[in-house]
């Protein structure tokens, strides 16, 4: 670090310098997105919690993964919501770290959760008669509590560990949140040992939640093929397809981020995927689990028709 350069009090975020027209439309379209996002997910919570029938582990699992995807979007949406309305979008190191320790957190406990809940389908479809033994109340706590305290001990960790670094410059970030690989970039330091070591962490933390449920799909998938009846079968691998559908997103865009060396990201590339799993993903997520889902529809019509509102001509 040259000796005329300072350490920075502040990021810049830059992503929509270039839109400056056009951010007044993007504010109302993040700003839909974001409270129909936070709106699905209530509901789901509130219907799973006010259903005694869907009382069970996959249920169970869709309720944190829900409270999850609240507060996942809510990290970076309001922030970004902001900076669309002002001319400053700018951000303390400090609030940068403490946006960078939740999304963070909470994406690897995403990955553990999806983790968890593929296992409660293999166990549900591969060994149905152990089912209530193998899924008890307490395994499916114990599963919920390791995935949130696998998310929150490795990236506290690891953000610690990125915001160890001296940032200085100009300090603007080529994106509209903290996201790791933008704000690493902007280290004065050589950061190729920082990168080789967050690399291995994704490639270990992401792709073991991710081999886990591909396992866990296989014998699923060859349970299913061994199921004499069609009907039996479509009904089978219909209590998977919601879940396979979230995975394919939220792995997809998170692979494609994390598992690239530096050299291969862009601020373009960079933006459109982050707003992938950022705003798409969380927002897809409770569309996929009412509209295919049979019982969170049939809850839901339950809810209507004890609604007393809805009995009025």
């Amino acid at each position: 670090m040259s000796g005329n350069q300072s350490l920075c009090t502040h990021f810049t975020f830059v992503a929509f310098s270039s839109l400056a027209e056009l951010q007044p439309v993007l504010f109302v379209v993040f700003l839909t997105i974001y409270l129909f996002t936070v709106g699905g997910n209530l509901l789901i919570i509130c219907l799973i919690w006010g259903t005694p029938p869907l009382h069970t582990p996959m249920y169970f699992f869709l309720v944190n993964l829900s409270f999850l995807e609240m507060c996942y979007i809510t990290s970076v949406v309001p922030q970004m919501l902001v900076h669309l309305l002002v001319e400053t979008k700018t951000v303390s190191v400090g609030g940068c770290a403490a946006q960078m320790y939740v999304f963070t957190i909470l994406g690897l406990t995403e990955c553990c959760l999806l983790a968890a809940m593929a296992y409660d389908r293999f166990v549900a479809i591969c060994h149905p008669l152990r089912y209530s033994l193998l899924m008890g109340p307490g395994v499916c706590v114990r599963l919920a509590a390791a995935s949130w305290t696998t998310g929150g001990v490795v990236e506290s960790a690891q953000t610690t560990w990125i915001f160890t670094l001296p940032f200085c410059g100009t300090g603007k970030i080529q994106h509209f949140f903290c996201d790791i690989m933008p704000v690493v970039k902007l280290a004065c330091v050589d950061t190729s040992y920082n990168e080789t070591v967050l690399f291995a962490i994704s490639v270990l933390f992401i792709m073991s939640p991710c081999f886990l449920i591909l396992c866990s799909y296989v014998r699923i998938l060859v349970t299913i093929l061994r199921i004499p009846s069609a009907a039996g079968r479509q009904k089978a691998f219909s209590t998977c397809s919601s879940h396979i559908l979230v995975v394919s997103l939220f792995f997809g865009t998170a692979l494609f981020t994390y598992l690239q060396p530096k050299t291969a990201h862009t601020p373009e590339t960079d933006k459109a995927t982050a707003l992938m799993y950022t705003v798409v993903t969380p927002a897809l997520n409770p569309v996929i689990y009412t509209l295919r889902n049979k019982e969170v529809k049939e809850a839901f019509q339950r809810l209507t028709q004890r609604n007393p509102l809805t009995q009025m001509p």
